[in-house]
């Protein structure tokens, strides 16, 4: 698996919908790609992060601009 590949998956991986074999791969590349293992892990730590935050409470203007922010970010 490419790195590429890698980031394409991430999502699928941590929801747990990858299939055996391309969790395999995924487990694997992980285990020789220090770049894509911290990635997953600062892409975990987003994903905590973001599920703390008390949605009752944040400004409307700041989740505006958030919401925009990433509109169009792939």
């Amino acid at each position: 698996m490419s790195c590429n590949e890698l980031v394409e998956l991430v999502t699928a991986y941590l929801d747990g919908s990858l299939d055996l074999t391309s969790r395999s791969r995924f487990d694997l590349h992980l285990l020789d790609c220090d770049g894509c293992a911290s990635y997953l892990q600062q892409f975990q730590a987003t994903i905590d992060t973001l599920g703390k935050i008390d949605h009752e409470h944040l400004d409307p203007e700041f989740r505006s601009k958030l919401l925009a922010a990433f509109r169009d970010w792939n």
